[in-house]
């Protein structure tokens, strides 16, 4: 892992970190959120956050992998991806923003590098008097880049390197209790715990604990 458990299992920093990490798969199989609420999965590409959300969540939430894969069936096979990358992100940010105004729950993918989009989620939730919560995988490289050949799809070495350094940032931060700004509340998860989650669940009422 990037980084390591506090008190295992244990809420942190004032309840608003929970720490899963480190309890053989023995932890929650479902987190509870408040409706309305909004909550982000982060962590390095090939960690794991597209197969949580798929399994985890209804209507497997808004992530960016499912609309470049909409454009790739849609583009010669000869074209690269780069591309097109501008239009499948602009197409991916202005989905998310129709999402946002719709006020509904929501659970949105993000690669741990682009700290403008959980600003800008954190604001679109405190508008309507919800919360942003944020769940962060926490695998090792190795394991990030095996996922990536898992899926037969990876990130330049470059991109990865940066990726590594931004969630490796966002890690420490959370660790020491420094979440996002406009972040109520942390899940810190590594593979065993994530894979143990089938649901997120959005109740009637804010949980800033996010408690199972």
């Amino acid at each position: 892992m990037l980084g390591g458990p506090l008190a295992a299992g244990r809420p942190a920093a004032a309840g608003r970190v929970r720490d899963l990490r480190g309890l053989g798969g023995r932890g929650p199989g479902r987190l509870s959120f408040g409706a309305g609420d909004v909550v982000v999965v982060s962590g390095l590409p090939g960690s794991g956050k597209s197969t949580l959300m798929k399994r985890a969540v209804p209507d497997g939430g808004i992530d960016s992998q499912d609309v470049r894969e909409r454009w790739e069936r849609r583009m010669p096979a000869r074209l690269p991806y780069g591309a097109y990358r501008p239009l499948v992100r602009l197409a991916h940010y202005a989905g998310l923003w129709q999402a946002l105004r719709s006020g509904r729950s929501l659970v949105v993918h993000d690669c741990g590098s682009q700290a403008w989009v959980r600003a800008l989620l954190a604001r679109a939730a405190r508008r309507r008097g919800r919360s942003l919560h944020l769940l962060l995988l926490d695998a090792t490289p190795a394991q990030a880049l095996a996922g990536q050949a898992a899926r037969g799809r990876g990130v330049s070495g470059y991109a990865f390197d940066r990726h590594r350094g931004t969630v490796a940032r966002l890690l420490d931060d959370v660790e020491h209790g420094r979440l996002p700004a406009g972040c109520a509340s942390a899940v810190l998860l590594d593979r065993p715990a994530a894979a143990r989650l089938t649901a997120l669940d959005f109740g009637a009422r804010p949980d800033p604990a996010a408690r199972a």
